[in-house]
């Protein structure tokens, strides 16, 4: 697995069980926009409506059962996941397949023992705000979404080998910060003293 890539994951929200013309169809939405997370290592974050738009026209994304690539549930290439973004979110239509995983999907979730989606991602373009320094915002601006996965855990995942925890992402933001030279670091130190002495 892509060492960028990381994974969020929210309550499933808006999420609708039918079946349509002897099709079962599962439908709700992989993640809100503008709502900020819970706290994670050092930060909060939301993702910017039209963060998915670039990614939803090039990528093949698939929907996985509990992000397991041997149970895929659906493709955004054959039709059977459909992905759009609307003003509340990244909305998804997924027709599952009529196997054992597709059909326990169907039940865990109609029944609500599956009240979670996760989605699988790389960052294109993020913005960082740390005006308040308890509370650092991060933005994930574009991304490129390579998956989502109904999960009965709605939480963020822990370090995992290939996945990006979000202490990874906010050390690596942390790093970044550092000054570049002595000369900055100089500016730095003198600029704290000023602000002892006021």
């Amino acid at each position: 697995m892509n060492e960028k890539m990381e994974r969020r994951a929210f309550d499933l929200t808006g999420v609708e069980v039918r079946s349509d013309e002897n099709k079962n169809i599962i439908t709700g939405y992989a993640a809100e926009f503008d709502k900020l997370s819970v706290p994670l290592w050092g930060f909060r974050e939301k993702i910017r409506k039209g963060a998915f738009q670039k990614s939803l026209e090039t990528n093949t994304v698939k929907a996985l059962w509990n992000h397991d690539t041997n149970l895929v549930l659906g493709s955004s290439k054959n039709g059977t996941l459909k992905l759009w973004e609307d003003d509340r979110g990244l909305r998804f239509e997924l027709e599952p397949p009529n196997t054992t995983w597709g059909k326990d999907a169907m039940e865990s979730i109609r029944r609500g023992d599956v009240d979670g989606v996760s989605f699988g991602f790389e960052v294109e373009k993020e913005e960082w705000d740390t005006t308040d320094p308890n509370s650092t915002i991060r933005t994930l601006v574009e991304v490129q979404l390579h998956e989502i996965s109904p999960t009965p855990f709605p939480a963020y995942p822990q370090t995992s080998v290939g996945v990006r925890s979000a202490r990874q992402v906010f050390e690596e933001f942390q790093s970044e910060q550092v000054p570049s030279s002595k000369y900055d670091l100089d500016i730095e130190i003198k600029k704290l003293k000023l602000l002892e002495v006021e």
